[in-house]
């Protein structure tokens, strides 16, 4: 099966992950990324940052797509709801002067008219940010654009791998110090989550791709800036290490879908699925989910200010190569330089092998 791209989407916008295995979650954190334990994962194309307002932008162009967040709620799908706040809208953090105990409600506000387009809800707009992480997408919608694209989501054991950048025992994707010699690696909180902040005004939410330093394999923002969507429906727990080397788990898809499903919430059976990466709102004193073994379950209808998602390519086979590399180089369908990738390896220093 040969491999479409979108005119849109570049394969030099994609850098090659090689497979192989890597010990998958943490035991020295939060419950749920528990049991560490070794999965084999096959090699990949990744996007080098998170899609962008721009590049959503062209997608919305291209196919007229309505997100979750512009379209009200089905009431069927929320029995109890009050009727008023079956409207469109999306989830918006607001910086409280002060809190009293742990209730998001304090600083999360489900805001009417809040969309890609308008981050904030009300007039807000997109000048600006268009290199920006795009936000307020569902799972839905993230996946409707990697569709478009050719492209798919990852699966938790992909992003993971990636995010690493080829560091397997460290704790951050960038070594064992959170900001090394005072540095910041990645947009997260600065100061005490969430009634004060250390960043410079406007610059408290997103920032542009590629701000931070990439990790070891290029990647940028894979921590911080927006969480981003996986496949992957959400567990508890990870399964326990297998015994035996030739047990290992290869390419893990996730967990049980009815599983997913919020036990606190039984009447609304919306599945969840994983986040993974953190976001501008992880903070030391709240949430220190700022690394690659981090995890965090989201309802598939739910989309908010701080969560966003980049795609992949899978490995495909010699007609696959040549549509990869006839795009890369502008070379017209049925080159000769094909004949040649059907029949040997092909490798290119930054976007890895071709199969």
């Amino acid at each position: 099966m040969a491999l479409a791209l979108n005119a849109d989407v570049k394969a030099n916008d994609l850098i090659w992950i090689d497979g192989g295995t890597f010990t998958m979650g943490s035991d020295h954190h939060y419950p749920e990324e528990a049991p560490a334990h070794p999965v084999q994962v096959d090699g990949f194309w990744i996007m080098r940052t998170p899609v962008t307002n721009r590049q959503f932008m062209e997608f919305v162009k291209a196919t007229g797509h309505v997100t979750v967040a512009e379209s009200a709620p089905d009431p069927k799908d929320y029995p109890g709801a009050l009727p008023e706040m079956l409207r469109a809208g999306s989830l918006v953090f607001t910086q409280p002067k002060s809190v009293t105990g742990s209730d998001i409600s304090q600083w999360w506000t489900f805001r009417f008219g809040a969309t890609w387009q308008k981050p904030l809800g009300g007039l807000s707009d997109l000048r600006g940010k268009l290199d920006h992480p795009v936000v307020h997408v569902a799972w839905s919608d993230a996946k409707a654009y990697a569709d478009w694209a050719g492209l798919d989501l990852p699966t938790e054991a992909e992003w993971e791998l990636a995010a690493r950048g080829g560091r397997d025992d460290t704790e951050y994707a960038w070594g064992d110090e959170f900001m090394p010699g005072g540095a910041a690696m990645a947009n997260t909180w600065q100061g005490t989550f969430p009634t004060m902040t250390t960043k410079a005004k406007g610059s408290e939410r997103t920032s542009p791709v590629g701000l931070f330093p990439p990790n070891g394999y290029g990647l940028h923002d894979m921590i911080g800036n927006v969480w981003e969507w996986t496949s992957d429906y959400w567990s508890t727990r990870h399964p326990e290490p297998a015994a035996h080397s030739c047990c290992i788990p290869s390419n893990p898809r996730g967990g049980d879908a009815e599983a997913s499903i919020d036990p606190r919430q039984p009447s609304i059976k919306i599945r969840r699925r994983v986040l993974k990466g953190g976001s501008h709102l992880c903070a030391p004193n709240y949430c220190r989910r700022y690394r690659p073994a981090a995890r965090h379950a989201e309802p598939e209808d739910t989309s908010t200010s701080h969560v966003g998602f980049r795609c992949i390519k899978r490995a495909r086979s010699g007609a696959s190569v040549c549509t990869l590399v006839l795009n890369q180089f502008e070379l017209p369908t049925g080159t000769k330089f094909c004949k040649v990738l059907k029949t040997r390896p092909f490798r290119d220093k930054s976007n890895g092998p071709w199969f």
